[in-house]
């Protein structure tokens, strides 16, 4: 015999009923480990998805329950929303049910829940009650050509008290491997009792900790992942030239690293890597060069063997140069004059071939037009050696026989027409740097240990620094900044350092050299593994399994 109890539940007459599957075993110490069992599951399980249809498979086992649903609230929005996340249904499969969002109100049975905090423990869900502001939606039933009977919505709770999500339970069935119809529902199914309610409400608190356990170890990944790309940003900011080069390396390394997992073979068959331990080598990747906010901007943006404004300074000292020249040819002409006072005025500047003082003052302005041609050479000269490429050495000559000339300043006193410095910077032999701002880039590497080390990184991730720290190492020790040899430099650097090379090789945002082909830059990889520079399987592995193809790259680019 059924008595109504009050508009959000109903008891029933326990002398009347069948048994409950939680009833058959009346040893709280069973019950308590069952529950404690699920519990432990619900611990282990770090993805929002499994969680969820975990909490539910569990609730439908120790319920014989036919089928249910788990609802959670959104406050992302402007207006609180209740979000449709997993359904199960043992008589009729929900493949096709997505998660939705729905407005949260007390028309539905979740949204009842949701906002009053009230559990509902309805026997037939098609006979509520009629002063209630809940019913249920029969479409779905009359869609699946199925019939909701007894129906159980519990709120999970947090520890705090508030609802984070609705637990909804479906038709509690007589034997747990019947199939539910909307024919025989009335027959195979009853209600469920307040024995099933107290229980599953402990697992419904058990299951908010751990939704919420799981939402705010999803926020602090988002967090930090905010912060890595924020660190990346601030990364490009600096060096605009570089622009997409971490997500680029962290991609291949990545990339690498699984084909890494997939080897059965040969010694990098001992090497695997899960979920985290990717996770780990992205971040690594992502903040290899975050040491570059430490290097001067002029010194990481620059371009050519001299700084602009260097070049800027040199090319007034030029223009500076030859209107001393020309200034001192027109005096000398003048003084010349001036102490010749019998040439012929009609002659003026012209050059009449019988007249020796023509000639004197012609002199004059060949030998400035002879200076004035060595000049422009000798800047000439300076802008091709201020390229970064390979100097020859005519070039790294005549530039020595620049460095001794010199120019007479506003001042009138004789100065270098380029200084030491610049000499220095000019007669770099291959590239644009010189040793000192070689290490000064390459300070970078310890910048960037510096600012990882100081993270509280979690036990998962903590070889982040590691990792980032020796991208620039050698096998063979010639690497740096610590000179490390094959055995001490992590295989998940040794990968990075593959990709890193790669990258800068094929880039086309390199305003300083031109993008090589993927079949250039493998070949230049090769030479470095032949030279015990790079790790020779990860190169064949690179090439083999095509690993720039996650770049768009392909051998014919």
């Amino acid at each position: 015999m059924w008595t109504r109890q009050s508009e959000v539940g109903i008891t029933e007459s326990q002398d009347t009923l069948p048994e409950s599957p939680l009833q058959e075993s009346t040893d709280p110490a069973e019950i308590i480990e069952q529950l404690l069992a699920i519990g432990t599951a619900l611990s282990s399980t770090h993805d929002l998805e499994a969680l969820l249809n975990l909490i539910l498979t569990k609730s439908r086992e120790i319920t014989w329950s036919d089928a249910g649903s788990v609802y959670l609230i959104d406050h992302s929005g402007d207006v609180p929303m209740l979000l449709f996340k997993v359904a199960q249904n043992f008589s009729k499969p929900l493949s096709s049910l997505r998660e939705f969002a729905m407005p949260l109100t007390r028309n539905s049975l979740a949204g009842y829940v949701a906002l009053t905090g009230r559990s509902l423990n309805l026997p037939d869900a098609y006979d509520s009650p009629a002063n209630v502001p809940y019913q249920i939606d029969r479409s779905i039933d009359e869609s699946l050509a199925y019939r909701t009977r007894s129906v159980l919505v519990l709120p999970m709770q947090n520890q705090q008290g508030d609802v984070i999500g609705v637990l909804q339970l479906i038709n509690r069935k007589i034997r747990p491997d019947i199939v539910v119809t909307d024919k025989n529902a009335l027959e195979v199914t009853q209600p469920y009792t307040d024995w099933e309610k107290r229980i599953l409400k402990s697992l419904a608190s058990q299951a908010a900790i751990s939704i919420e356990r799981n939402q705010l170890q999803e926020s602090i990944e988002n967090l930090f992942e905010g912060f890595v790309r924020a660190s990346v940003q601030i990364i490009e900011a600096r060096d605009p030239c570089t622009s997409g080069h971490s997500e680029r390396v962290a991609d291949l390394t990545v990339r690498l690293s699984e084909e890494v997992h997939s080897i059965t073979t040969g010694s990098l068959r001992l090497f695997s890597f899960n979920h985290r331990q990717l996770q780990e080598i992205r971040y690594a990747a992502l903040l290899h060069d975050f040491g570059k906010v430490g290097v001067p901007e002029a010194v990481l943006g620059k371009a050519k063997k001299l700084y602009p404004l260097q070049l800027e300074v040199v090319k007034h000292r030029f223009a500076l140069a030859q209107r001393t020249l020309e200034l001192d040819c027109a005096q000398n002409k003048f003084k010349y004059l001036l102490e010749h006072p019998d040439h012929p005025r009609t002659h003026g500047n012209a050059d009449h071939p019988h007249c020796q003082h023509c000639q004197a003052l012609t002199e004059f302005d060949q030998q400035l037009h002879q200076v004035i041609e060595q000049l422009r050479h000798y800047w000439e000269l300076l802008l091709e050696a201020d390229e970064p490429r390979v100097l020859a050495e005519e070039p790294l000559a005549q530039l020595c026989e620049l460095a001794r000339l010199t120019y007479r300043d506003i001042d009138g006193q004789y100065q270098p027409l380029i200084t030491s410095e610049e000499l220095e910077q000019l007669m770099v032999r291959r590239g644009n740097l010189t040793e000192a701002e070689r290490d000064v880039i390459q300070s970078h590497v310890t910048h960037t240990f510096e600012f990882l080390k100081r993270i509280p990184w979690t036990k998962q991730l903590q070889d982040v620094p590691t990792i980032a720290y020796s991208h620039h190492e050698k096998l063979d020790g010639s690497g740096y900044p610590q000179g490390l040899r094959q055995a001490e430099i992590p295989i998940q650097s040794q990968a990075m350092a593959i990709a890193d090379i790669y990258d800068a090789l094929t880039a086309s945002d390199r305003p300083y050299k031109r993008r090589l082909s993927v079949t250039a830059a493998t070949r230049i990889l090769w030479q470095e593994a032949e030279q015990n520079k790079l790790n020779p399987e990860l190169v064949q592995l690179f090439e083999q399994r095509q690993v720039f193809a996650v770049l768009g790259h392909n051998l014919t680019d």
